[in-house]
């Protein structure tokens, strides 16, 4: 396509304090790590610099402190090829920081402190509404007010621009206003707060979905890690298989999703399709250490699609 897909990111923007371990401590328990790393992280700035890498124009709206990690998330946003026009620095706060422990199966253990995360307000967004006007899809998270997310759903329906919500983390949320987006994006545990349905076994997760449809959600995608992902709506719903790659760091897979997932659907893909190519998207960046420095370019990240003879779609009905 000649113009790059417009993406507006309402989100969180934090430091990442990330420990590899190959035991995770009990409590009261100090234990030698593995490794160490810092970089830039947050699930609005992960899913932003995703969609940048894949090609897209993409629109950061955020808060950050007033502080040197502040002055460093908007050089990397920069370096990026993030704009950051609407990126407010609030003096006397920190910047949202997140410490991430990394197992030896590299599964992840993170906490999260929001700092200025939590002043991104319904007037920041309404600063950037030329900005969200002109754009062809909106992404939001929960590690900003749950008020400013609601707001920006409503904001984008206005200007009939598409919108994907991630409710991450996991918070209990009024569905009603999360209906008007066009796309609810979970993971097990997300589906399982959101819905109220238990998940004891597997096919718990289509009544999770099932009951996220009948109240009022449009599209459910449900990310499932190696075991792919389910595209559902009211017209049915598909599994889009994964693919198989040898994982070292999950940390950030499920923003490098979202962040080349809305990159493929504004470029006309097939939803089918898009999710597809996401979960490989996603795939590798769990080879690598680290979260935003995990995400391939567009060009790398075509390369290894031809290489695995995926350029069609994958998916199946379930």
């Amino acid at each position: 396509m000649a113009d790059k897909p417009r993406i507006v990111v309402v989100g969180s923007a934090n430091t990442d304090l990330q420990f590899m371990s190959n035991v995770v401590p009990r409590g009261g328990e100090t234990v030698f790590g593995t490794g160490f790393d810092m970089g830039f992280g947050g699930k609005g700035a992960n899913q932003a610099v995703a969609a940048a890498l894949c090609g897209a124009d993409v629109e950061m709206v955020a808060a950050v402190g007033g502080d040197l990690l502040g002055a460093e998330t908007v050089r990397n946003f920069n370096s990026m090829g993030v704009r950051t026009s609407r990126v407010r620095v609030i003096p006397d706060v920190s910047t949202g920081a997140a410490l991430i422990l990394v197992a030896a199966d590299g599964e992840n253990r993170i906490i999260v402190a929001k700092g200025a995360n939590d002043r991104l307000t319904p007037a920041d967004v309404d600063a950037a509404a030329p900005q969200l006007a002109a754009a062809d899809m909106v992404l939001l998270q929960f590690e900003v007010p749950l008020e400013t997310v609601y707001h920006t759903i409503r904001v984008a329906k206005a200007h009939k621009v598409r919108c994907v919500v991630n409710p991450a983390p996991a918070l209990p949320a009024d569905l009603a206003e999360l209906a008007l987006a066009d796309y609810l994006v979970v993971n097990e545990t997300e589906a399982e707060v959101m819905s109220g349905v238990q998940v004891r076994k597997e096919s718990d997760l289509d009544a999770c979905v099932d009951a996220l449809l009948n109240r009022g959600v449009r599209r459910v995608i449900l990310t499932l890690g190696a075991r792919g992902a389910i595209l559902a709506s009211r017209s049915g719903r598909v599994h889009v298989p994964a693919f198989t790659v040898s994982a070292v760091d999950t940390t950030g897979a499920g923003d490098a999703f979202i962040g080349s997932l809305a990159v493929f659907l504004t470029e006309g893909m097939s939803e089918e399709e898009a999710v597809s190519r996401a979960n490989l998207y996603a795939a590798l960046s769990a080879t690598r250490t680290g979260t935003q420095k995990s995400f391939a370019r567009r060009a790398e990240f075509e390369a290894e699609l031809v290489r695995r003879g995926a350029g069609a779609s994958r998916s199946a009905p379930r």
